[in-house]
């Protein structure tokens, strides 16, 4: 184990110089303009991650050629290259897991001027070699708003309930059956204001369906912009006040890097709906917690545990990719308009409980299985949900900006392992918000062909290069 920390500590080093050089990148070196011819629709209509961004300047700074050997021995590459046409040093890595021993080699390597897309700075690239990983996963915060509203439901249900129930004990055995009688003489009266009732929760619940412009998926969503926006405010300046004694100062390293990163994705994404109008803010929290979340507002807090956790900028560019997704596809209003709706009919089901019940022990016993029923069939299936989307739009989104998507399934391989290594149990997935490590691997796997289209851009077809 001290040979593990031995070479934690110095990756962490080696991370922390690869940083410093990221922040000092700008000075040397400007950024690449970028354009955005259009193309054709996509099948669902919308434009999504049709369009090829073209840079019209390229500025490399010398770098490295990485490979990447997971589990199943994939192999990533990320070429850089100087002002001439000579590559400079190619250096490969073959990473070992089990021991986290790197091996490196050096060879010549010639060939013509690349030109890509937005291509990500070569400090970026070989920045962030710490392998620290910590069994937390990475999920946004719950807005604020239902932390207050939830428990003001549940009692007035439960109040409602056990009023009706201690009415209808106290009620002598005349008027019960005057009531009941009452009840099937008008059956048909009360069938058909139920009837009424579903068919106004259906026109309810079509009427707030939008389709996003970015997958074509019609999502259900209860609260204006205007009102989600103020509700993103409040919520941001509650994070600020928990963490305004551990943010890190913008011109440390380690906050410029995250700022670097983020305004790549961002300007390599201009076409995509929503990205444009967010004014991403960055915030680094120096906290052990490997988490990252993004209001929807834009402000983006990265927490340095996360930094210690990934291996490189590519990494980092995924899983940023994954949290500015769940901003652009409105995934915060969506899962909050969803809870609202199950948490409207669930007070409904609540007071039934607490009227039908004879005791209150069978009340709480009944409310608790209701509660568990939501949370494991609607609430925690669709976060999974969610997540997969989040995965696969933030893939694509590291894709356009020339990140190596193979990072993305690496990543989640590291953390299975991580969690095997330090022996922490393995859940079944449906007790979780978020996917299994594994198959969160898996589904990556599959989405990296696709996604790797868009990296057809990043290299010019007619490249030839010569190992001497």
């Amino acid at each position: 184990m001290s040979f593990l920390h031995g070479l934690q500590a110095a990756t962490r080093n080696r991370f922390l110089s690869g940083v410093t050089l990221l922040a000092n990148w700008k000075q040397w070196n400007p950024p690449a303009g970028c354009s955005h011819p259009r193309g054709p629709p996509v099948g669902n209509g919308s434009r999504g991650f049709n369009t090829v961004r073209q840079c019209h300047s390229v500025t490399l700074l010398p770098g490295n050629f990485h490979f990447y050997r997971t589990l199943s021995n994939k192999k990533s590459r990320c070429f850089s290259n100087a002002q001439s046409q000579e590559m400079g040093v190619l250096t490969y890595k073959r990473t070992v897991w089990g021991d986290s021993f790197s091996r490196q080699g050096s060879r010549k390597v010639v060939g013509h001027p690349l030109t890509a897309p937005c291509p990500l700075s070569c400090p970026a690239v070989r920045a962030a070699q710490s392998f620290h990983t910590s069994p937390r996963g990475l999920a946004a915060p719950v807005p604020f708003l239902l932390l207050i509203l939830k428990p003001v439901q549940k009692l007035l249900a439960i109040i409602v309930g056990r009023g009706i129930r201690k009415w209808w004990q106290a009620l002598p055995p005349n008027k019960k059956e005057l009531f009941k009688d009452s009840v099937k003489k008008n059956k048909w009266k009360l069938l058909l204001g139920l009837s009424a009732s579903g068919l106004l929760f259906v026109v309810f619940y079509f009427t707030h369906l939008e389709v996003s412009p970015v997958t074509g998926r019609s999502k259900l969503l209860l609260l204006g912009k205007e009102h989600f926006r103020l509700l993103s405010d409040l919520e941001y300046k509650v994070w600020m006040e928990e963490f305004k004694n551990d943010m890190l100062p913008e011109r440390d390293p380690r906050h410029l890097t995250v700022k670097e990163v983020v305004h790549h994705l961002t300007q390599c994404n201009q076409d995509v709906p929503g990205i444009p109008e967010i004014n991403w803010v960055i915030h680094v929290v120096d906290s052990p917690d490997v988490n990252a979340f993004v209001l929807p507002n834009g402000q983006v807090f990265v927490f340095t545990g996360l930094l210690n956790s990934v291996t490189d900028t590519h990494q980092l560019s995924f899983l940023l990719g994954h949290e500015i997704a769940h901003a652009v596809l409105g995934h915060a209003a969506e899962k909050a308009s969803l809870v609202h709706l199950l948490d409207f009919l669930g007070m409904i089901f609540l007071t039934m409980i607490w009227a039908v019940c004879p005791r209150d022990s069978l009340a709480l016993l009944g409310q608790w299985i209701q509660s568990k029923l939501q949370e494991y069939m609607f609430d925690r299936p669709y976060s999974r949900t969610l997540e997969a989307e989040a995965d696969k739009i933030g893939l694509q989104l590291a894709a356009k900006a020339c990140v190596d998507v193979r990072a993305s399934s690496v990543f989640w391989q590291q953390m299975e392992f991580s969690e095997s290594l330090h022996g922490h149990p393995k859940l079944p997935e449906w007790l979780s918000t978020h996917p299994s490590h594994g198959n969160r691997a898996e589904h990556l796997d599959r989405l990296i062909p696709q996604a790797a289209g868009n990296l057809n851009s990043c290299v010019n077809h007619s490249y030839a290069f010569v190992i001497r």
